[in-house]
């Protein structure tokens, strides 16, 4: 059986073609996690606690509004790539323009956010200078026409570019020592040398791969319908992505206002080691997200086996990262970071077992866009934040740092999993994930 199923894997060409797509980007995603990783634990020493706190808090500022920029187009577009192609055009040219116009509606919340809270100059000017790259990222919709197209190899040449020239750069401000407000630049130079490089590959790359060798930035065209009927069907997706955003980064605010900024600094590394991890679902559904589609389309039965294989595997990768981080913890965090850094194993011993909830989330948002009820996305992380919110204030107060860590556990179990028992229509999506759990059902 093992043989023939084997057999049926390298003979079938359309499982080769996502195999393939996928393995690029975890190539590029392994490369990430090792040059990255090298370089950010020498920037979190370089900068300690304190600084790296203000840091990591403007950044969570930043992306508190960020979200609203992306508009929930992500999904949205990448399924009107695959089922249009041939308005390829109009649909990148209208999400661009949308996200572009999001970008700059954000920049205007992220200043009167900070006039709101009366942040001081210092943490203002990090903010300001980080919140140039949202206006970039408009173009990161030249990465989902790429996943559209399973050509995800060229959206890794462009990571690995920017990663490349940003990670120099960065030594070299380590080397020279450098001033804090420098490595605030460096996320905007990041962003610019990913926006270059994709346009780069759009224009120019892969001509025999896809069905017009005509891709130009300048053969984008803005279409208002096309626009509306964009926003018609993301603005739930933008909605939960706010929501997302803020009990994703709350955490770090909430501590910055009640706590101060070194142990911001403490929450921030413990969540790098944490989250290092969070770009695997996101690889390998933004990856096999086409080939449920075409499965929905073709054949129910096949579509309910390959999310239910989807689920499994990804609850019980997130379980076989969780037991090794808990019990390895301090012996990690001390190694990578230092001393100055102990209050970071407790936080990091809380905060792994949330990637359980993110992971099987993350293919759970995908399967709700395919249904479409992506209503039900901004529910569930609309409770979920608010609730986050609420247990922050109690928790922060009655355990510190490490209360903040429970608080995004709990929500996090919340939103991606038991909110979905409440309705009928999402009922089947509790019931399969749960069945994730046994792993001979999803795999016989």
């Amino acid at each position: 059986m093992l043989n023939k199923k084997i057999t049926f894997l390298k003979s079938n060409s359309g499982v080769q073609k996502y195999l393939k797509n996928s393995s690029w980007l975890l190539g590029q995603k392994v490369l990430d996690m090792a040059v990255g990783l090298f370089v950010t634990v020498w920037v979190v020493r370089y900068l300690g606690p304190s600084d790296f706190g203000s840091l990591s808090y403007a950044l969570s500022f930043v992306g508190l509004f960020s979200s609203i920029a992306t508009l929930g187009l992500d999904g949205i577009l990448v399924r009107d790539l695959v089922n249009e192609p041939v308005r390829r055009n109009y649909l990148l040219g209208s999400a661009f323009v949308l996200r572009f116009v999001g970008g700059v509606c954000s920049l205007f919340l992220i200043a009167a956010g900070t006039y709101f809270l009366g942040e001081s100059n210092d943490d203002n000017t990090l903010i300001y200078i980080i919140s140039f790259g949202v206006i970039l990222r408009s173009f990161n919709v030249i990465d989902l026409y790429f996943q559209s197209k399973v050509l995800s190899k060229y959206v890794a040449y462009a990571k690995t570019i920017a990663l490349g020239l940003s990670s120099i750069a960065k030594i070299a401000l380590l080397l020279n020592g450098a001033p804090l407000v420098a490595f605030a630049l460096m996320v905007v130079l990041e962003a610019l040398v990913l926006m270059v490089s994709l346009i780069f590959f759009y224009c120019k790359a892969g001509f025999n791969e896809v069905e017009d060798t005509r891709r130009k930035i300048l053969n984008w065209n803005f279409d208002i319908n096309t626009a509306k009927t964009l926003l018609r069907d993301s603005w739930p997706l933008m909605l939960a992505g706010i929501v997302i955003s803020i009990y994703m980064k709350i955490d770090q605010i909430m501590i910055h206002r009640i706590l101060g900024a070194e142990f911001v600094g403490q929450y921030a590394a413990a969540t790098k080691l944490s989250e290092l991890w969070y770009f695997i679902p996101v690889l390998i559904t933004s990856s096999l997200f086409p080939a449920l589609i075409n499965a929905k389309k073709n054949s129910k039965q096949l579509y309910i086996v390959r999310l239910q294989r989807l689920y499994t595997f990804l609850l019980w990768l997130a379980v076989s990262i969780a037991i090794p981080m808990t019990f390895l913890s301090e012996i990690i965090v001390v190694r990578l970071y230092g001393d100055e850094y102990q209050l970071a194993s407790d936080i990091l011993r809380v905060h792994i077992w949330a990637g359980i909830f993110v992971f099987i989330g993350v293919a759970s948002d995908k399967w709700l866009i395919t249904e479409g009820i992506q209503m039900f996305s901004l529910r569930n992380c609309a409770i979920g934040a608010l609730i986050n919110i609420i247990l922050n204030f109690y928790l922060i107060g009655s355990f510190g740092v490490v209360g903040a860590a429970y608080s995004t556990l709990v929500s996090q179990g919340l939103a991606a999993y038991l909110l979905l028992y409440v309705s009928n229509k999402t009922r089947v999506n509790f019931y399969a994930i749960t069945r994730a759990v046994f792993i001979s059902r999803a795999f016989k």
